[in-house]
């Protein structure tokens, strides 16, 4: 279960927001000084360990950079939900250990500064501030165990770390 605090963001944010081009050379805590500040200059100021970034449709789209991902997860952000997100940005979540959940509507479930608790296994995104919750399909049990792994390479080495015993 993760619970923090909301950030909203709207819809078709390109990866080129989240972090700008010009900074994808430089170390992760500089990019995370940027993330998303053309959206709104009080996200990376502000951002805390454990909240949480609820968008609109299709974020994430445009360039298929895992440094996107990388970048967001470098805030501290615990999680993020959308309406929807582009296919690249969303598979590369998962393949850093940073958790996604997709469900449509969720930007109506929240306003900026509200709690709320997400629950990847049963698929459930509650705003704690109103009470409200939404159902939404649970994270595929691989992706579930390839992210509570901290990605697929930590994920791979457990397997082997397995296999070998």
């Amino acid at each position: 279960m993760i619970e923090g605090r909301v950030w909203t963001f709207g819809d078709n944010v390109p990866t080129d927001e989240i972090v700008p081009s010009d900074l994808v050379f430089k170390p992760l805590e500089e990019m995370a000084e940027h993330v998303l500040e053309t959206r709104n200059p009080e996200f990376p100021k502000s951002v805390e360990e454990g909240d949480v970034i609820v968008a609109g449709e299709h974020f994430g789209q445009s360039s298929g950079r895992a440094i996107a991902p990388k970048a967001v997860q470098a805030t501290g952000v615990a999680c993020v939900v959308a309406d929807s997100f582009a296919r690249t940005f969303y598979r590369n979540c998962f393949e850093i250990g940073l958790p996604v959940l997709a469900r449509e509507g969720v930007t109506d479930l929240v306003d900026e500064g509200d709690t709320v608790s997400v629950d990847l296994r049963e698929g459930q995104i509650t705003n704690t501030t109103t009470g409200e919750t939404i159902e939404c399909e649970s994270v595929d049990p691989f992706l579930l165990e390839m992210v509570e792994s901290g990605g697929l390479i930590p994920y791979k080495k457990q397997g082997f770390s397995a296999d070998s015993d």
